[in-house]
């Protein structure tokens, strides 16, 4: 019974300190994040952060996805079926990424996208793992790991950026926007 307590307190003790510092959740002033001092949604100044200082900004899961190259579940992800109008930004720094009309369904789990907001929105890395040729997608601020593209995707670029959903974090247009 005592280790069944000690278990049940580390799991609350884990949760309550996951949802503390939740990106996706974090009240933003003037387009910055509260918690964190690297986020800014009109500053495009490359950022030079090291992963110990992301860790401490970064809810867990984000940190995992976005420093340490993991990669979300297909078709978990939040933005895998939303159809929202607005824009997508890095989750990690705010840099704005993608529109929501250059989203597509691709099916494949993760949402897709066709192209950019602008070419330095994003950079590319050469990706070897698990044996398979492939680019990966960084954020063009902060370094962040998105996703991959591929050369599959519709017209008119024949592009699909597939992004995992916990790198992103959408903001609606709003009715003057629209």
């Amino acid at each position: 019974m005592k280790y069944l307590f000690k278990i049940s307190a580390a799991l609350l003790l884990g949760t309550l300190s996951f949802q503390k510092i939740d990106a996706q959740k974090i009240q933003k002033v003037n387009g910055k994040n509260s918690v964190n001092p690297y986020y800014s949604r009109t500053d495009t100044k490359i950022l030079k952060v090291s992963n110990a200082n992301w860790k401490k900004v970064l809810n867990e899961n984000l940190y995992a996805v976005s420093r340490l190259n993991n990669t979300e579940m297909a078709f978990t992800g939040k933005y895998n079926n939303f159809d929202g109008l607005g824009t997508y930004y890095c989750a990690a720094c705010g840099n704005a990424l993608f529109k929501s009309d250059a989203k597509f369904a691709s099916t494949c789990g993760w949402p897709s996208f066709f192209e950019t907001i602008r070419p330095q929105s994003v950079i590319f890395k050469r990706d070897d793992s698990y044996n398979m040729k492939r680019t990966e997608v960084l954020c063009g601020r902060c370094d962040a790991r998105l996703g991959h593209v591929f050369d599959d995707g519709p017209k008119p670029t024949r592009k699909r950026f597939c992004m995992n959903s916990i790198s992103l974090e959408f903001e609606p247009l709003n009715k003057s926007q629209k």
